[in-house]
């Protein structure tokens, strides 16, 4: 459950940037993000806005983000698996405990979730002739 006690925005900023630090500083991940993020400075707010929604409980996200993530070529299992032994990395260095064990568990589910809606797609497009 979202709660405005559980963290402050700073904390909020420091996990997203952090965490896409260590994305776009990575051999396997880095190239994948900066071939489909155009403008960092615009999509860093917005995954400020999604954690601070999702976390926070401030409703500021705006957005859908599985059609746009079900509409990549490419996804594997072990590219969310890498993206999560990245945002583990980067949550376990935060100080507030709290919130690091809060954005862990939601961050799988929200892979998880991501992954399946990609592989019905996938599979859906198998099934149509649609190409992805």
């Amino acid at each position: 459950m979202p709660s405005a006690d559980l963290c402050t925005e700073d904390e909020i900023v420091q996990l997203v940037y952090g965490f896409y630090d260590r994305v776009r500083e990575d051999a396997v991940l880095g190239p994948v993000f900066n071939r489909h993020v155009k403008d960092w400075d615009k999509h860093l707010p917005k995954m400020v806005d999604f954690w601070s929604s999702a976390l926070r409980g401030t409703a500021r996200f705006r957005g859908a983000p599985m059609p746009k993530h079900a509409a990549l070529p490419g996804l594997t299992i072990e590219l969310f698996q890498r993206w999560l032994l990245l945002f583990g990395q980067t949550t376990d260095a935060l100080p507030n405990a709290a919130l690091a064990a809060r954005a862990k568990d939601l961050a799988k589910r929200i892979a998880q979730s991501l992954w399946y809606g990609y592989q019905m797609k996938q599979g859906a497009s198998l099934l149509t002739g649609e190409t992805v």
